[in-house]
This record gives C-alpha cells, sequence and structure tokens, in this order.
C-alpha cells in the first residue's frame, strides 16, 4: 500500500481535524488537561457548530474563532474474554470462486466429501460395536486338568533313632491344577499374559474318596463359590494311607450366563442339552416357523403339533406365555463333570502326574479388543489436531484472498477505491465513538437553514419555558407552604 494512504485505525471523522506540530527546541512543553491526548486546551478545530456528538454539554459559550473546545473523552467498553468459537464443519469449504481461481482445490473437496462418508461409516460401527458389546461374547477353549498324587513315607531323621509304627507311616497327597490351552493346544507360557486363576472356571468341586477306607463322614471334600471366596490356581488333599484309593472328582462350571439342561423330550426335538435361556428360546421358534405351527389369522398364537402338545400338554399356547412354560423344563442345573482316579501308593516316594482335557467359555479376546477401539482417545487427539492445522490453513487461505481482492481492486480503480474505503471507515468510526448525526453535513451552513429549523428552535424554547416554570411554581408551593405554617403558630 503507498505510503500516503493512511491506515484505517488513523482516520479521524473531522475533516478540519490538524495534527499537532512539532515544536522547535527550546520551547516549554504545553499543559495538557483532560485524561487523554485530544483534551488539549489549545486544540485547533474548524469554525462552526461544534459536532453533536452523544453525551456532549451542549453548545459552546467561547466566541467562534481558531481555537476548538474539548472533545469529548470517549471510554471503550471492554467486553469479558469469550472463549473462540467452536469450528464448524462449513468452516472447511472452500469457496466456489476460490476453486475457479485454483483448480487444484478441487482435490481438496473430494478429500472433504471422503472424510464425510467415512466419518459417518466409522460412527455407524462404533454403534454396532456398542450393540454387540452388550450380548455376551464367549468362545470355546480348552482347559487342561492336571492331577498329581506323591506318596512318601515319614521317616526319623538322625540315622540312629528307632522308627515306630507311626512315624513309619505313608501319607498320600493329591493335587488338581489347571492351564488354559491357547489356539494351537499349547500350555501359554507368557508370563506377561493375563491368567485366570483355576478355581474361576467352576462353581463347585467335590471329591469323593473311598468309602470302605475313611468311613462315611471323612470321605468327602467339598468346595462350593460364595461371594466371598478367594480364587486359587488348584486344591489339595492329603490323607494317610499306603494302598491304592479310588476316588471320583466332581467339577461343576460355573456357566456366565447361566446354562440349563432340558428336559429329554425337548432336548430330543431341538438337538439340544444344554443351553442357555435366549439359545433356547430362539431354537424353539425357529422349530415353529419351520413347521409353520404360527397361527395365519392371529400371530400371537402358535398351534402345538404332536411332540409340542405331549411337551407342554396344550393344543394352543400363546407366543409370550412360552417363557413361562419353559421354567418347569430347564431348572436343573447341567450335569458336572465326574473324573474317575485312582491314587496309586507305592513304597518310598513316588509321584504319578494324569492330565483330562474339558471344554469351558472364556471372553472372547475381540471383545476386548472393541471395547479398547471405543474408550482409546488417542486417535481422536490425533484427528483433532490435524483438524486444527485444516482450519488454521483454511482461514489463511480466505485471508489471501480477500487481501488479493483488496489489492486487485486498488489497482483498478485508486481513485474511487480511496474514496469508498473512506467512506467506509469513516461510518465505522462513527459506528465505534457513537457519534451522531453527519459531521461534514452540521459544518455547512445550508444545514441551518432548513425547514425544520425553526419548528426545532421553537420546540427548544417551549421545553426550556415549560421547565422555568416548573421550576417556579415548586419554589412557590414551598414558600406558601411555610407561610400558612408561620401564621398558624
Amino acid at each position: 500500500m503507498p505510503n500516503n494512504i493512511m491506515p484505517p485505525q488513523m482516520a479521524h471523522p473531522y475533516p478540519g481535524y490538524q495534527p499537532p506540530q512539532r515544536m522547535p527546541p527550546g520551547t516549554p512543553p504545553q499543559r495538557m488537561s483532560g485524561p487523554g491526548p485530544y483534551h488539549s486546551e489549545q486544540s485547533r478545530r474548524t469554525p462552526g457548530r461544534r459536532p453533536n456528538v452523544k453525551g456532549s454539554s451542549g453548545p459552546s459559550n467561547q466566541p467562534p474563532g481558531p481555537s476548538m473546545g474539548p472533545m469529548p473523552h470517549h471510554s471503550v467498553h471492554r467486553p469479558p474474554h469469550k472463549p473462540k468459537p467452536k469450528k464448524k464443519a462449513s468452516d472447511l469449504v472452500i469457496s466456489q470462486q476460490l476453486r475457479e481461481l485454483v483448480p487444484e482445490s478441487q482435490a481438496y473437496m473430494d478429500l472433504l466429501s471422503f472424510e464425510r462418508k467415512l466419518d459417518a461409516t466409522i460412527m455407524r460401527k462404533r454403534l454396532d460395536i456398542q450393540e454387540v458389546l452388550k450380548k455376551p461374547m464367549k468362545t470355546k477353549r480348552k482347559l487342561r486338568i492336571f492331577i498329581t498324587n506323591t506318596s512318601y513315607t515319614n521317616q526319623s531323621k538322625s540315622p540312629g533313632d528307632q522308627l515306630n509304627s507311626e512315624e513309619c507311616q505313608t501319607t498320600w497327597e493329591l493335587k488338581i491344577e489347571g492351564r488354559l490351552l491357547d489356539e494351537n493346544g499349547q500350555v501359554r507360557s507368557d508370563p506377561r499374559a493375563p491368567k485366570k486363576k483355576f478355581s474361576s472356571f467352576f462353581k463347585s468341586l467335590i471329591i469323593e474318596l473311598d468309602k470302605e477306607m475313611y468311613g462315611p463322614d471323612s470321605n468327602f471334600v467339598e468346595w462350593h463359590r460364595n461371594p466371598q471366596t478367594q480364587e486359587t490356581d488348584g486344591f489339595q488333599v492329603k490323607r494317610p494311607g499306603d494302598k491304592p484309593v479310588k476316588c471320583t472328582i466332581n467339577l461343576q462350571l460355573d456357566y456366565q450366563p447361566q446354562n440349563f439342561k432340558l428336559d429329554p423330550r425337548l432336548g430330543r426335538l431341538l438337538g439340544i442339552h444344554t443351553a442357555t435361556r435366549p439359545v433356547i428360546v430362539t431354537a424353539l421358534w425357529q422349530y415353529i416357523k419351520t413347521n409353520k405351527l404360527q397361527d395365519p389369522i392371529h400371530r400371537d398364537t402358535i398351534k402345538c403339533d404332536e411332540y409340542l402338545q405331549s411337551i407342554f400338554d396344550c393344543p394352543t399356547m400363546k407366543f409370550s406365555d412360552i417363557p413361562f412354560k419353559l421354567n418347569p423344563l430347564f431348572q436343573q442345573p447341567p450335569d458336572p463333570i465326574v473324573i474317575e482316579h485312582v491314587v496309586a501308593v507305592e513304597p518310598g516316594e513316588t509321584k504319578s502326574v494324569t492330565h483330562w482335557d474339558i471344554s469351558v467359555e472364556v471372553d472372547d479376546t475381540l471383545k476386548q479388543q472393541m471395547n479398547n477401539f471405543l474408550v482409546s482417545t488417542v486417535a481422536q487427539q490425533e484427528i483433532m489436531s490435524l483438524d486444527q492445522k485444516i482450519y488454521e490453513t483454511v482461514d489463511s487461505i480466505k485471508a489471501l484472498k480477500t487481501k488479493r481482492e483488496f489489492m486487485l481492486s486498488f489497482a483498478s480503480d485508486p481513485y474511487g477505491f480511496i474514496n469508498k474505503w473512506l467512506i467506509s471507515q469513516s461510518r465505522d468510526l462513527k459506528v465505534m465513538l457513537n457519534i451522531e448525526g453527519d459531521p461534514e453535513e452540521e459544518r455547512k451552513a445550508e444545514f441551518y437553514q432548513k425547514d425544520w429549523l425553526k419548528e426545532g428552535v421553537c420546540r427548544y424554547f417551549y421545553t426550556k419555558v415549560q421547565q422555568r416554570r416548573a421550576e417556579l411554581e415548586r419554589d412557590l408551593g414551598v414558600r406558601q407552604l411555610g407561610s400558612s405554617s408561620s401564621n398558624a403558630n
């Protein structure tokens, strides 16, 4: 911009305003009055009426001359600090005019459209994942149960000591432990992997020893889960004995959600032995649809065939009654896992290990991955930082576009552009300083020769006369009241 163009912040609404001249060296400084630099007593002004500025003290009593009265000081009201407005998706869009100037920007708009589609797809998938996480996700895994029995004979600590019958007693020890196998059928050896306790897979464990050897009172070893149960990695039983012992191990799995054992008739009809309540209801509904047992008119009524009649003992039933009719059919717990084992007891110290593989249900690892995906904020923070950079880039592009249009307008018509720009700046400054009227028109003599001036003067004097009359009546009323009170005394 040329040096002779005054920047917007230096524009002044008074055409006759002249900046203060620099004083020669040695001149004493003049005393300034007022809160700001514009309140100089010797400041210049154009002859004529003082501009009608809101907040001024009325017409000046000084005769017109080259001196200018104090200019009103307008305090700037600073609004409280407000947070930056949140960016909108429309702030990322580049205008059509800018796209015509830079054809390559169309690639950016194509990426913006693709991003919106991708965000919609990700949001839909997140909602799907949330719905899936509401349902239990289980997978079948192999649990290897290790049954270890050890037998040993108590001996004296000193070689010279004699051994009695109690000290030579043979004792055996039975340990039940388990390890979860991986997908390849191997025992996990990674110490960093989360380990689940062996007892967490079971609801109860009962070990029944030979009744003839240990009697009816001490041949049972039981463990049952309760809310205060501490999980453990295994179970251990220790008994005296020098003969092989037959034992039966009953393991009741802890199903989450709870499983039920079906009535044999319904189990053979649906092909299910043990399952959860939703699975059983779904299988029964699938059987009804396959055999077209739903009433075509009353859709909530089911016509039982001969097999369902033998099970539910009714020719028809409502669909809403199915859960209540199923309750008596699967109130039995699932069958326990029964392991027959013989504790081998031999002279000396011996140890033998056997293992059994059973199927258990564990939480699917995919569920944890889905949950981590939903709660993860690392990717969101990175996306937000990149979006902020894009917002800043688009804002800078729009600012450069405005600057380019400014320069092109000035280059095409400098004179007309400067006039329009000054008019705009003057209007903005009047709004900022809260100035009423048109100072440029008020400084001309024709402004005071218009028809409305006489009416305005009459209204002004009428208002002053009314004010003076009201003051006199108020004063006279007070005096009359005072004189009447003195006469009464």
